[in-house]
């Protein structure tokens, strides 16, 4: 009679404790049960749209690569599908590059400084924004435009400060400007160190200064 009567105030705490929090604990396993069911259907739409973007980057690739009398309007076609759908992809940047490299070996360079511009406004991917800045900054080099290109070196990434000083150097050799530019040249020395087989190109434009 005892272990009855101890059983029964032990189902009667039971049913006390659920009368009292059993909606709550339904309600939490319900929370979790969602929470892990839409973190997994996050997951696979991030994974489907990353699917997708790739597929349009290997077009992107295709059309750099094959070429063709349509290529430059299926890059840029491509590109601006990355850029505006798939904006938070790696794939967009790195379109964005292929893009502007093939449209600039097509002779379209505004095309490809287009590419460029919008990569170099792209202040998440830091690496990919201080490529899009120095390749910009020899477009606008090459079209006499100093001061512009001038302004795409300003404030380097650390790890590409010597790569911007040998451009800043051709520019304002460029420009006339024999001192600036020798002293440009010798930060990128500098920078790159000795091992770095960079630094013989900049030595040589280095040498060719002073030789003049």
């Amino acid at each position: 009679m005892a272990y009855d009567l101890e059983e029964q105030e032990k189902l009667d705490a039971i049913k006390a404790w659920w009368a009292r929090y059993g909606t709550l604990v339904v309600t939490l396993a319900a929370a979790v049960a969602l929470a892990w069911g839409g973190w997994w259907g996050w997951k696979a739409y991030q994974a489907h749209r990353a699917n997708q973007a790739m597929g349009y980057f290997e077009a992107l690739e295709d059309a750099a690569r094959l070429g063709g009398a349509d290529s430059a309007v299926r890059i840029k076609t491509a590109a601006a599908t990355l850029r505006e759908e798939y904006p938070a992809t790696g794939y967009a940047t790195r379109g964005a590059l292929v893009a502007a490299q093939a449209l600039q070996a097509q002779k379209d360079d505004a095309g490809a400084r287009e590419q460029l511009e919008w990569l170099a406004g792209q202040g998440k991917n830091p690496s990919m924004q201080a490529v899009a800045r120095l390749r910009l900054a020899g477009m606008m080099l090459d079209q006499k435009q100093y001061d512009a290109a001038l302004a795409q070196l300003n404030n380097p990434p650390p790890a590409f400060a010597a790569l911007y000083a040998d451009r800043r150097g051709d520019i304002l050799a460029a420009q006339g400007k024999r001192e600036e530019a020798r002293a440009a040249w010798q930060s990128a020395i500098d920078g790159l160190g000795t091992t770095n087989p960079l630094t013989q190109v900049v030595q040589l434009k280095l040498d060719a200064l002073s030789g003049a």
